[in-house]
């Protein structure tokens, strides 16, 4: 592993004067339709919008960064504990440093409600206090230290002339810094104030000052500002691991036996503030990769499901979750505790045990919005890699080389993406790159849009233009947004088969045919599925498609919908090879192969499969691999981020994956063996 050094410390800034715009958030008239964030904006009467063309490919050499660090952008004070562990905690504990940004000051309705006392007097700025306080506890004892250790509280004046909150600790080389930038959820009025800023052009929204905070005095903020905040800070730490939540959540109906009441917001499976500050994060990623002098930084991003979790199966096995859950009793805290703050030591509204017992259940699963595995892996005649991911929001290829490493990253463009892609083989050895990109993201009441795109390769070294497949929801952007990340498959015919989860939870379809043409998008109804389809060739040389519902596992051919009768539940996405399927139950180590031999491969999230070969996540975060029924794991134990890919080629098994300071990973074991 290599070394990698602190978070930077604060540098003088220069000064800047805060933006202001004539009406301010609470102001009557101008908040008429502001009360409620509709996943961040929405207009299906408008016209579809103008698609700009995805960034070119330079064929450049993309940048490498020379240390990780991971940075979280919350809404709240908790949402890193309940839905980016356990990922987080893997890379935290590894040594690379962590940044959390808090949006909102978290202060809700004031109450910091107790087992014993549900209707305490209200007070925002004590319970925003002892929301930081409890975040305080948490990360320390992540640390290994003390939970009321003491930490430097310090106010930071930005470049903007904002000025934010900053808590630092250090222990043993390990570093995290706690950023808060304390926004008001409500404005006086009651109504969602980023969510309102998020949508509605030139409102302003105040902050609110949390008892014992270093920052003093209100401060305002408009679109503008909280954008160009949130560049500031990617600049100033430069992240090579960017969480955030999700940006276009699912579309959930709102009945009494499924909605959370007063957590999400109505017709989406997750809660306003999380959808708005998850919307200001992938605007300021990307003006931070569009604008960089450089290049595009060498910086890779996840998103996390949020509410979500409530509606489907939970996959955190005990051994994942006991850890996770951990983590927010110190955040939760309880009023016997003696942390000497005065306003409060912590959270207490899900103190204790309350995180495991709540019927919402947020805290056991943990899902990502692009799921699947980050590098597309292409063997070569000559017994090397090509792998295809994402980095700075563009499209890089990697090629192995003599000595079993990747080189560098080469720029393909395509930008902004979605982190995770599709691929297929084309005649000749020619590859099809195909992504989900962020077409417009810009809210204040403009449409969003995204598109499924594709690259092809024309050659060695030589790539075509980047094409738009447009959107199986058509003209209808809101539903547009909700779609999932491309997969594909070449049929024996040499046709490829596109297949897309769409905003009715079912799968979507392209072909491309042989002769490069694409047919329309195609309905192939089924569902409800969660994202990570599987494509694949069957043993019966036809083209299928698998994913995880709430009862079984879904499959499709091209044709449409063909069940699979008698299947165990799925909690994640499912492997397929040789005939056999794989994956893992709901809150269970265990591996299910229904239809094959039992297998013994514990660990949690998806599996990978290939050959008689399966790749995974142990209990303990570590990649593991399944051969000839013994786990074999790497000697450098990479960390990675989501699942690692396998391929086997003339070498036998190989992985490969994309570690926390967005560099690629290879892994051959029997090289290693030889």
């Amino acid at each position: 592993m290599r070394n990698r050094p602190a978070i930077p410390r604060p540098e003088k800034p220069l000064e800047r004067s805060l933006s202001r715009r004539s009406v301010v958030l609470g102001g009557g008239a101008a908040l008429a339709t502001a009360g409620g964030l509709t996943a961040c904006a929405r207009d299906v009467s408008a016209p579809p919008p103008h698609l700009t063309a995805p960034s070119p490919a330079s064929g450049l050499p993309a940048a490498q960064a020379e240390r990780a660090l991971l940075l979280q952008v919350l809404a709240h004070p908790d949402d890193d504990l309940y839905f980016m562990n356990p990922d987080a905690q893997h890379a935290f504990g590894t040594g690379t440093p962590l940044v959390c940004v808090y949006v909102t000051a978290g202060e809700a309705d004031g109450r910091n409600k107790t087992p014993d006392d549900r209707q305490p007097a209200p007070n925002k700025a004590a319970y925003s206090a002892a929301r930081h306080q409890g975040l305080r506890q948490s990360y320390a004892t992540q640390l290994g230290l003390p939970v009321f250790t003491r930490w430097d509280v310090t106010a930071l004046r930005l470049r903007s002339g904002v000025q934010v909150e900053v808590n630092s600790l250090e222990h043993r080389g390990r570093r995290v810094e706690l950023v808060h930038l304390d926004l008001a959820m409500h404005t006086p009025a009651g109504h969602m104030g980023v969510p309102a800023l998020w949508r509605e052009p030139g409102l302003l929204l105040h902050t609110l000052v949390p008892d014992g905070s270093p920052l003093r005095t209100v401060q305002t903020y408009d679109h503008a500002t909280l954008t160009g905040v949130l560049v500031e800070l990617f600049e100033r730490y430069r992240p090579t691991l960017v969480h955030t939540l999700d940006p276009d959540p699912d579309l959930q109906a709102s009945d009494r036996a499924t909605q959370i009441r007063d957590s999400e917001q109505p017709g989406y499976s997750d809660h306003a503030d999380h959808t708005a500050v998850a919307c200001f994060a992938w605007a300021a990623l990307i003006r931070w990769t569009q604008g960089a002098t450089s290049g595009p930084p060498a910086v890779a991003v996840t998103a996390f499901r949020g509410y979500y979790n409530h509606h489907w199966p939970k996959n955190l096995p005990p051994q994942v979750l006991a850890p996770k859950a951990a983590h927010l009793v110190p955040y939760g805290a309880g009023p016997d505790w003696s942390c000497g703050n005065p306003s409060g030591c912590g959270d207490y509204n899900v103190g204790g045990d309350r995180p495991l017992t709540n019927r919402k259940g947020w805290v056991r699963a943990t899902h990502h919005r692009y799921p699947g595995p980050r590098l597309t892996l292409f063997p070569k005649s000559d017994g090397t890699l090509t792998a295809y991911g994402v980095l700075g929001l563009r499209a890089v290829r990697y090629e192995e080389r003599a000595d079993g490493e990747f080189g560098g990253p080469v720029d393909l463009g395509g930008g902004p993406l979605a982190p995770v892609l599709g691929g297929a083989a084309l005649p000749g050895g020619r590859h099809l790159v195909l992504g989900l990109r962020f077409a417009a993201i810009g809210g204040r009441g403009a449409t969003d849009a995204r598109e499924i795109v594709a690259l092809e390769q024309r050659g060695p070294g030589r790539y075509g233009s980047w094409t738009s497949l447009g959107n199986p929801e058509g003209a209808d952007a809101d539903r547009g947004r909700r779609i999932g990340v491309p997969v594909a498959v070449t049929a024996p015919d040499g046709r490829v088969h596109l297949f897309v989860r769409n905003a009715a939870q079912g799968v979507s379809t392209r072909v491309r045919d042989t002769n490069g043409s694409w047919s329309p998008w195609r309905d192939l109804g089924g569902g409800q599925v969660q994202d990570g389809l599987t494509a694949v060739v069957g043993a019966d040389r036809q083209v299928h498609v698998y994913a995880p519902g709430r009862d079984t596992v879904h499959h499709w051919t091209p044709d449409g919908p063909a069940p699979l009768a008698g299947l165990p539940v799925p909690a994640d996405p499912i492997a397929a090879a040789n005939g056999r399927l794989y994956y893992r139950p709901p809150a269970s180590p265990r591996l299910l192969s229904p239809n094959g031999p039992a297998v013994d491969f514990p660990g949690y999230g998806p599996v990978s499969a290939a050959g008689d070969h399966l790749l995974g996540l142990g209990t303990d975060g570590r990649v593991q691999l399944l051969e000839n029924g013994r786990v074999i794991r790497p000697a450098t134990d990479p960390v990675t981020l989501d699942g690692p890919s396998l391929v086997v080629d003339r070498h036998g098994p190989t992985a490969v994956g994309l570690s926390p300071d967005a560099r690629p990973w290879l892994w051959r074991p029997t090289q290693a063996r030889a």
